[in-house]
């Protein structure tokens, strides 16, 4: 059994429910190091809406900002923005990972992005 497979099962939702998330393509235009946390980066995005989006992402160790630019990621469009160690942050990058935040140990996080380019602001379903 791989050690993904070990991670909790997060509680049943319904198709309603699921379908309040508003899953976007956005590519990123420029990323730099949060200057007041360890663990996050500042990314400024392009998500289709004509308006620049910031979030804040807790990749720095698994991602340089350098190469981070220019990709294209899902982010959850649709979460009210909040202020994080002072920077505000509307929206969520999508990420998997091997092993549950939190716990310690050895863990990889992989940005979930596209095999192909799209225009930012597709929807994701």
């Amino acid at each position: 059994m791989s050690e993904a497979a070990t991670i909790p099962a997060k509680p049943e939702i319904t198709f309603e429910e699921f379908a309040k998330v508003d899953l976007r393509v956005a590519t990123i235009v420029s990323a730099e190091l949060h200057p007041n946390a360890d663990k996050l980066l500042k990314l400024q995005l392009d998500d289709g809406s004509g308006t620049p989006r910031q979030i804040c992402a807790g990749v720095k160790a698994y991602y340089s900002p350098e190469e981070l630019v220019g990709k294209q990621i899902i982010i959850a469009a649709n979460l009210a923005p909040r202020t994080i160690r002072g920077e505000e942050s509307r929206g969520m990058m999508l990420a998997a990972s091997n092993a549950p935040k939190g716990e310690g140990g050895e863990r990889d996080v992989v940005a979930v992005t596209l095999m192909s380019p799209l225009e930012a602001g597709s929807v994701v379903s």
